[in-house]
């Protein structure tokens, strides 16, 4: 029978586990993301990772953590990039679109000098 002392130490356990196992997902996605490392010096941090893991995983982010970091940001900046393009794209309005509806507004009398300044202002915003 397991005492709730063996359950805790073995939830401690799984955590750390886990916690190892997601800096070890990060550490080879940020050796695949890096364009500057060659691909030999990419094989030797895997096989390091493979034979030494803690130890390699240790110096990889000692040495190399804040190019981490940096690659991290970058992959996100330009995804959320990406993003913001796609959604432009399927929107399928621009800002000069909205404009020339407002003109047509003014045109049309339906809304007067002021109320065209403030759709141009928010159109270009």
């Amino acid at each position: 029978m397991n005492t709730f002392g063996q359950w805790l130490w073995l939830m401690v356990w799984f955590f750390l586990f886990f916690i190892y196992l997601m800096i070890l997902f990060q550490i080879i996605g940020d050796l695949f993301r890096d364009r500057e490392l060659s691909g030999w010096w990419k094989a030797l941090w895997v096989i390091g990772l493979v034979f030494m893991p803690f130890l390699v995983a240790l110096i990889y982010l000692i040495a190399r953590g804040r190019g981490m970091a940096e690659r991290q940001q970058e992959a996100l900046l330009k995804a959320k990039s990406d993003t913001d393009t796609y959604i432009r794209s399927v929107a399928g309005t621009s800002p000069a679109e909205h404009i020339a509806a407002a003109k047509e507004l003014l045109d049309s009398g339906a809304i007067d000098a002021d109320e065209f300044a403030k759709l141009k202002a928010k159109a270009l915003a």
